[in-house]
């Protein structure tokens, strides 16, 4: 069983050091273009075995795609943050180019792959990805509600004061300031989070929770790595082991909750193939005029590929 994480930045290795942790695959391979990079951070990794006794391998290439063959899953982390004075369309193109090159070599050497993308903007460049694949929908799919549930929660854990272990959420729509947390499916130990907090403070920890990675690069003057290399791990292991896991994940959906064509954050079941059902609620008003505001701003932002004509 073999694993394949690309990028081997802060969030690729993280990824790459949990799953192997985990021993959720017999390999995992770490790929970059930077020559050298992915070999020595795998061989670091690896170096912690025989202190943490695990047997997954990890295995280090310099944009050797045939290292990743036949790999069950890959995750696609490659990309460049956006730059001062670079544009948002700038960004889009450039990471689109990426993660279209990058898609293009996995799919040659793993066609059945379930591929995970956190490349950002996450939902459109899990639409890039997806119009590369030329694959079913349900193998390709974008990691960012595990982690903006990750955050919502251990958020509701500070202020409740308890363990994050007993707190369950869904939120769905775009990875960014327009996401929806819906506090009437969050609960603490089966408990409705709406009894256990005022309205005012629940507000203030869902707004935190909607501009979450810019509180992190605020205090680091860089992205997070450590919660979002877990959160996409924690999907890695979810396919790998079908466990049937229900996450909130970037989805293409057609015809679910009204909407066509479009890639956007709802709860599914994530198992050996992929996305095996997405998960309709039944919204309330508020809540899907909320979804409905979020896929506006996804869809404008696909557009902007779309007229791009990066992907043929």
């Amino acid at each position: 069983m073999k694993v394949t994480v690309v990028g081997a930045g802060n969030v690729g290795a993280t990824c790459a050091n949990v799953l192997a942790h985990n021993e959720v695959a017999n390999e995992i391979v770490l790929l970059d273009i930077k020559e050298g990079f992915a070999e020595g951070k795998a061989l670091d990794i690896w170096e912690t075995s025989p202190i943490n006794l695990y047997d997954s391998r990890t295995v280090g290439s310099t944009n050797d795609y045939s290292k990743t063959a036949d790999s069950e899953v890959v995750v696609i982390t490659s990309g460049l943050p956006r730059k001062p004075g670079m544009s948002r369309d700038d960004l889009i193109a450039t990471n689109a180019g990426i993660v279209k090159q990058v898609t293009e070599n996995i799919v040659k050497y793993s066609p059945d792959a379930k591929i995970v993308i956190v490349s950002n903007p996450l939902d459109v460049m899990t639409y890039c990805a997806y119009l590369t694949a030329k694959v079913d929908s349900s193998k390709v799919f974008g990691m960012a509600g595990v982690l903006d549930t990750a955050r919502y929660r251990s958020f509701l854990a500070m202020e409740l004061n308890v363990s994050p272990k007993d707190i369950q959420a869904v939120l769905m729509g775009g990875h960014g300031d327009t996401m929806v947390p819906l506090p009437r499916y969050t609960t603490v130990g089966g408990i409705p989070v709406t009894e256990l907090i005022d309205n005012e403070k629940l507000n203030e920890i869902i707004e935190r929770t909607k501009f979450g990675g810019g509180e992190i690069v605020k205090l680091l003057g860089t992205s997070a790595w450590y919660a979002p290399g877990a959160a996409a791990a924690q999907m890695v292991e979810a396919i790998v082991r079908d466990q049937k896991r229900v996450f909130p994940v970037c989805a293409w959906l057609q015809g679910e909750y009204g909407m066509n064509d479009i890639y956007l954050g709802v709860p599914v079941i994530l198992g050996k193939n992929g996305i095996e059902k997405i998960i309709e609620l039944d919204l309330n008003n508020e809540e899907r005029a909320l979804l409905e505001e979020s896929a506006v701003a996804v869809k404008n932002v696909m557009s902007v590929l779309d007229n791009m004509n990066v992907v043929a």
